[in-house]
């Protein structure tokens, strides 16, 4: 659940769906079958209560012209050619047919709009939302840490109309929607469902499906479908971690593994699992930034940086390189820098340029 007063309101956008549970044809059976039942039962009244019936035609009730009288009541077509005339009859018309009439009528517009219209309707909604699914971010589980992970993303400044949740939990999604971002009901690992959340033109993928087997193999679909699209993951197990790199992960996040480097950190002094927690926030008052090295800052050292942060590695070809060695002290085109810049909260307007 968001905390109150954490992020601005969402636009909202239509959410896309998919249905659950009955398929279409097994639901119309059963809507079929209980009007079918239903006018067996206006059916059955009419022919005991013949009787309180009238023929205009021949004078004669037959079965047919039960069946044909129920159909137009049914309907309330009423040509007049047969119709009741006891009193009996006349209040079995009002108090049971009646009733009767409008739970026939209800479920045929009920189907018809479920089936026709709110089914055409889904389609073209879905339809526009793909169009723009470009550049977009895909969190695929929305337990406790896929949730988290969508609060940080608004609150860090992605458009809520650029995420796209996938979750089979319909409960889990209805907090999602809250959010403002999109929503799919289906299972990740289905190649299908990743087609239709536009995962190839998705800027970054982030998985936790809850179970690490869930996980690595909606890992490997995706990468199946999208060869170059970044892929976060959470895992759970120390040995699975290898696993998921080579299911094609860029990067695996264990949670208990960071747990227990906060305690080790705390153990070393009372303050430093605080600064971590800081770092790893965008509410704190310093983040950690990841970007590419400004053509400004092509030559100068890592302590020099235009954005006034603190750099504290470079990755090039591959390759970290810490602050403290050479290569630091000339950075060069697409080096890939990792600094600590001031966050709004901390004097800065987060995104590594001081405040005025």
């Amino acid at each position: 659940m968001a905390k109150g007063g954490r992020h601005p309101a969402q636009k909202r956008m239509r959410p896309l769906r998919r249905s659950v549970g009955l398929s279409v044809w097994a639901d119309v059976s059963i809507r079929l079958g209980a009007a079918l039942g239903l006018i067996m039962i206006v059916v059955m009244i009419h022919w005991f209560d013949r009787e309180g019936l009238i023929d205009n035609v021949d004078g004669h009730i037959s079965f047919l012209d039960v069946v044909y009288f129920t159909m137009i009541s049914i309907t309330t077509t009423g040509f007049g050619d047969i119709a009741p005339i006891s009193e009996a009859a006349r209040f079995k018309e009002a108090v049971i047919v009646t009733p009767i009439r409008f739970l026939v009528l209800f479920i045929f517009v009920g189907t018809t709009y479920n089936f026709f219209i709110q089914h055409s309707w889904e389609k073209w909604r879905m339809a526009r939302i793909q169009e723009k699914l470009s550049d977009h971010v895909v969190v695929l589980g929305y337990g406790v840490s896929g949730s988290q992970s969508v609060e940080e993303l608004i609150e860090r400044g992605t458009d809520a109309e650029k995420i796209v949740v996938v979750d089979p939990s319909e409960e889990r999604l209805r907090e999602a929607e809250k959010l403002g971002v999109n929503v799919l009901t289906a299972d990740a690992t289905r190649d299908e469902i990743l087609k239709a959340v536009r995962i190839a033109t998705a800027k970054n993928v982030l998985v936790s499906a809850g179970r690490d087997d869930t996980s690595i193999l909606i890992v490997l679909t995706v990468r199946h479908l999208a060869p170059n699209v970044p892929i976060s993951v959470v895992v759970r197990a120390d040995d699975n971690e290898l696993l998921a790199r080579q299911a094609g992960a860029t990067n695996v996040i264990n949670p208990v593994r960071f747990t227990g480097l906060l305690l080790a950190g705390s153990a070393n002094g009372a303050h430093i699992a605080d600064y971590l927690a800081d770092l790893a926030s965008v509410s704190g008052r310093v983040q950690l930034v990841e970007r590419v090295v400004d053509e400004a800052e092509c030559g100068s050292s890592i302590q020099e940086l235009s954005s006034g942060g603190k750099g504290l590695r470079i990755y090039r070809n591959g390759r970290a390189i810490g602050f403290w060695e050479e290569e630091c002290q000339s950075l060069q085109p697409g080096d890939v820098l990792v600094e600590i810049v001031p966050s709004e909260n901390g004097n800065g307007n987060g995104n590594g340029k001081k405040a005025k």
